[in-house]
Parts: structure tokens; sequence; C-alpha cells
């Protein structure tokens, strides 16, 4: 479904990305792990649209979709989650859901909305509340909701379990599964090596703009480089 092919990527003269590729295949969730600065979340701006690319290919359904501005390449079905969420924290929380379906058929929105009510009741109850006033946890779900509501077919998520509790990772991760299972393909960027290797099938290890490791998540959890950089593992 997305083929990266030698991406580099520069901030000024600083290289971000130094020729990745990688491929995530449809009806998959694959997970990027990596430091802070390892080139995670450039990667999903890169497919979003939002930066340059100083070389490379990006493919999206057997289209090239580097240099196609963000709106045509979200109606192409790829819906991006930045780190921090970027809701409108003075409007309710169906005004940022509805907002999530501007390029829906209005005729489709309840239909959206019905479904991410179903996944997610706590939105139902705070339909009225305004987002800025919702917990950590519920505004990641506010997030995570208006971005369902643009029908993805391929779900970037950058940092979903940023600064949420322990139980709402774990909560963060059967939601994923559940996305994943109704036919939408994710690409996760993610800091918590436990929930992106829980969550996926395939994996990379990104590290200072390079693809260190790839493989099947039994190959990374099994990984030297993985088990001593990101989870404690290794020789005393």
């Amino acid at each position: 479904m997305l083929s990266v092919k030698s991406l580099t990527v520069h901030y000024g003269k600083s290289i971000a990305l130094d020729n990745v590729s990688l491929h995530v295949a449809n009806g998959s969730v694959v997970s990027i792990i990596g430091a802070n600065g390892a080139g995670k979340s450039t990667i999903l701006r890169s497919v979003s649209g939002l930066k340059k690319l100083t070389s490379g290919e990006i493919w999206f359904m057997d289209s090239r979709i580097d240099g196609i501005n963000t709106l045509e390449i979200v109606k192409m079905g790829v819906v991006h989650i930045p780190e921090g969420r970027h809701l409108f924290p003075y409007l309710s929380v169906l005004n940022n859901l509805k907002l999530g379906a501007t390029l829906r058929k209005v005729a489709d929105v309840d239909q959206a909305l019905e479904y991410v009510f179903q996944l997610f009741p706590r939105l139902s109850e705070r339909c009225s509340q305004k987002a800025g006033t919702l917990s950590g946890g519920e505004q990641q779900m506010l997030a995570i909701g208006r971005s369902l509501m643009a029908k993805p077919k391929l779900l970037l998520m950058d940092e979903p379990s940023l600064g949420l509790a322990p139980v709402m990772v774990e909560q963060l991760g059967e939601v994923i599964q559940n996305i994943n299972r109704v036919g939408v393909t994710i690409l996760l960027v993610e800091q918590n090596v436990n929930l992106a290797l829980g969550v996926a099938s395939d994996g990379y290890v990104l590290h200072v703009g390079k693809v260190v490791f790839e493989g099947d998540i039994r190959q990374l959890q099994s990984s030297d480089i993985v088990r001593e950089a990101f989870l404690g593992g290794g020789d005393a």
C-alpha cells in the first residue's frame, strides 16, 4: 500500500533522514521505533506532504504522492494524527469530530459519528463539552476519532501514547487493533516500545535518520539492537 524509497530529508543543512526505505502492506500495522531525534516524525510528515523531500520517492496505492499537496493526499485516503493531537480547544467534541469529515459527503457523516461513538463511548458522553477541557486520554480519543471521520485507508499515528497513563496506553493498544480489524492500515510512530511491538506485525528501528533494523515483530523482539537500546537488555 505504501512504499517509501530512498528517502532523504534535510532541515536546513542538517540531515533528518538518510536514504530511508520502508514498506507498509495493505491491512497491516507497521511500527517505527527510535529515540527522540531519530527522524520518526519526519517520515510521517513526508508521507502526508508536510515536509519537502531532498530526494527519494513515496508511493501510495500505485500512485506517486511526493510533491502532491496535503489536501490531495488526504483525499486519497492518507490521514495523519500529529504528535500533540492539535485539537481545536474552544470547539465542542462534536464540532471537532465534524471537522474531520469536511471532505466526506453529508450523508456519510452520521454513520461515521456512530462508528466513532461506538469505539469511544466517552466522546458521546462529552459531545457538547469543549475539547480543551477533556483529560489527556479523552483528547487522544478525540484526535483519533476525528481522523476516522475522514475515512482513512492509511492512518499515520505519531506518538499517540505521549503523556498517557499506563492504563490508557493499554486501552490505546486495543483501539489501534480494533481500527485495524475494520480494514484501516496503520503506520505507527511510537517511543513506547511495548505498545509499538504489541500491536504491529512488522517494524523498523530508526537511529539518527537511518534504518538500522527491520523485520517482523518476532525478529524485532528478539533483536539485540532493540533489546539493548529500548528494552533495557544486554550484559550488565
